[in-house]
């Protein structure tokens, strides 16, 4: 089981946001390159980075914060990326640079044919990220719920080729109530690439029950206000994590 630090940036800073307002962001720091850093030193073995302005605009707007943490610990910790990539250059150009995996959301809902593309260009860097409330998809940074069923979009995006799933629990995300277990744990039910938990990560208790269920098909879980402001120890929860998955 992965434990998986997040680096939401906004306006280059690293910030994080309750339940996605952009208008609320906490900030964390100023230098995206150093907490990179950090979480390598800490014993993170991938990194998660969402470049929020890009969510919001459909575009890349952070590449030089992107850069920065791709400089300080690229070669060391594999990074996974999303926000705002809606077509095939933006993902050549950040492969090329040197991410390990592209996450596509929104743009993997309202425009399922570039997601099959991706999948095919790019096989074995694809993951796709399902933000839902009440089992249906939100999209356009969650102001906007969909009517699509979480599991119905997640077997269609599977038969494409997604390496795997980022499902969060847009009702919990950034409020430190802890992991919708049992929605998670429907969802990796149905798929056979793995689900990677998000949303509500709090203290060792939510991993360890994570862990009890990592058979069912879960292969790790993003983690940022908790690891931030001190409610969940990274290193403690990635030591808890591999001693349990032995």
């Amino acid at each position: 089981m992965l434990i998986i630090p997040a680096i939401d940036l906004k306006d280059g800073h690293c910030v994080r946001l309750k339940q996605g307002d952009m208008d609320n962001p906490t900030t964390f720091s100023e230098d995206p390159g150093a907490m990179a850093q950090h979480w390598l030193a800490q014993g993170a073995r991938r990194l998660h980075v969402v470049d929020l302005n890009g969510a919001a605009a459909g575009r890349p707007k952070n590449e030089a914060a992107i850069k920065a943490i791709i400089k300080a610990v690229g070669q060391e910790l594999p990074i996974q990326l999303g926000g705002g990539i809606r077509d095939l250059d933006t993902i050549e150009r950040y492969i090329d640079a040197g991410i390990g995996h592209i996450i596509i959301g929104t743009a993997a809902v309202k425009t399922p044919g570039f997601l099959q593309e991706a999948c095919t260009a790019f096989q074995g860097h694809i993951i796709v990220a399902l933000d839902a409330k009440d089992g249906k998809v939100a999209v356009d940074g969650w102001s906007k719920l969909t009517g699509h069923e979480v599991v119905d979009l997640a077997l269609k995006f599977q038969d494409y080729g997604v390496e795997a799933i980022i499902y969060t629990d847009i009702g919990r995300d950034g409020m430190l109530t802890g992991v919708n277990i049992e929605a998670t744990v429907a969802l990796a039910r149905q798929l056979s690439v793995p689900v990677i938990a998000s949303g509500g990560i709090t203290n060792l208790d939510d991993v360890k029950q994570l862990c009890a269920v990592e058979s069912e098909g879960i292969m790790g879980a993003i983690t940022g206000r908790a690891v931030y402001e001190g409610t969940l120890n990274f290193t403690e929860a990635q030591a808890l994590a591999d001693r349990l998955s032995a």
